[in-house]
């Protein structure tokens, strides 16, 4: 299904970025995907493809993962911030929906406060707020503090039922069939990726974000529990928590559950719009 998308690789601040783009309509405000931790670009593909096909989609490899180039020195999330905004201006979007999966998530929200004008809406899925957080246990935690994962297929579908949760502890193929599309970039881009999420926490500016933000957990999340994404939509002011029954990744598991409740979220203000026209005429004088 990946033929639907299209590649360009760009040139931003002597980095080189490799982007996808799924075409949609322009009725739709485009929605940029911020990808999990060592996560390249084609593994949110299962989940994009279940989303309305009007929907245009964007996603890219942050620096250091798949296809991405790695950079000499370390970076954190308000500099990956303003790279994506970057991006965005290159690609020629102004205002896009954002979504942060994960560590991505964690982007997700630096982006929605550094950007206000930039983003729209806000959905974080099985993300936290930084070092202040309930934390994993300690042996997921552990496991996922190395690459190795991603860098040995076989070793990441042995491990995944216990780091991701959810369904990933009841259908053994589904963590065969993820470690089959992880495309690695070497292990210092990925602790690169750590090193940008140590000691950063937005819990002291979250009820700043004024964006509508949906916030979806699932409620077998060895590596973030969910109380962690109730405190989230606890501090957004604009927010409301969905709960699945599934693990860490269930945007990928859940797919075709987790798209429709995104497709309303993203689509309710154009739907209240066209129920109440007056809303969105000027008064006349």
């Amino acid at each position: 299904m990946s033929q639907a998308f299209v590649f360009r690789t760009i040139d931003l601040d002597g980095n080189t970025i490799r982007t996808a783009v799924r075409p949609g309509k322009p009725h739709l405000t485009p929605l940029l995907v911020f990808n999990g931790i060592g996560a390249n670009l084609e593994l949110i593909f299962p989940f994009v493809n279940a989303l309305d096909p009007d929907l245009e989609v964007i996603a890219f490899d942050v620096p250091g993962v798949g296809g991405s180039s790695t950079p000499n020195t370390p970076y954190r999330f308000p500099g990956l911030a303003k790279l994506a905004a970057r991006m965005l201006d290159y690609l020629d979007y102004g205002q896009v929906s954002v979504i942060g999966v994960s560590w991505g998530g964690a982007l997700a929200q630096q982006f929605a406060h550094d950007y206000p004008e930039r983003c729209k809406k806000l959905i974080l899925a099985a993300t936290a707020a930084g070092a202040v957080m309930v934390p994993g246990k300690p042996k997921v935690l552990m496991l996922m503090a190395s690459p190795r994962r991603y860098i040995q297929p076989s070793y990441g579908a042995h491990i995944a039922p216990e780091i991701y949760g959810g369904a990933f502890r009841r259908d053994k193929t589904l963590a065969l069939s993820f470690a089959s599309k992880v495309r690695s970039s070497g292990k210092l881009g990925y602790y690169w990726q750590l090193f940008a999420g140590m000691g950063w926490t937005s819990i002291h500016w979250l009820h700043k974000i004024k964006q509508p933000t949906l916030v979806l957990a699932g409620d077998d999340d060895p590596l973030i529990p969910l109380i962690n994404m109730r405190m989230i939509a606890w501090r957004i002011p604009n927010s409301q928590l969905h709960v699945l029954d599934d693990g860490h990744l269930f945007l990928i598991t859940r797919a075709e559950t987790v798209a429709p409740i995104i497709m309303k979220f993203l689509q309710e203000e154009r739907q209240r719009a066209i129920m109440h026209p007056q809303q969105t005429i000027s008064p006349s004088h």
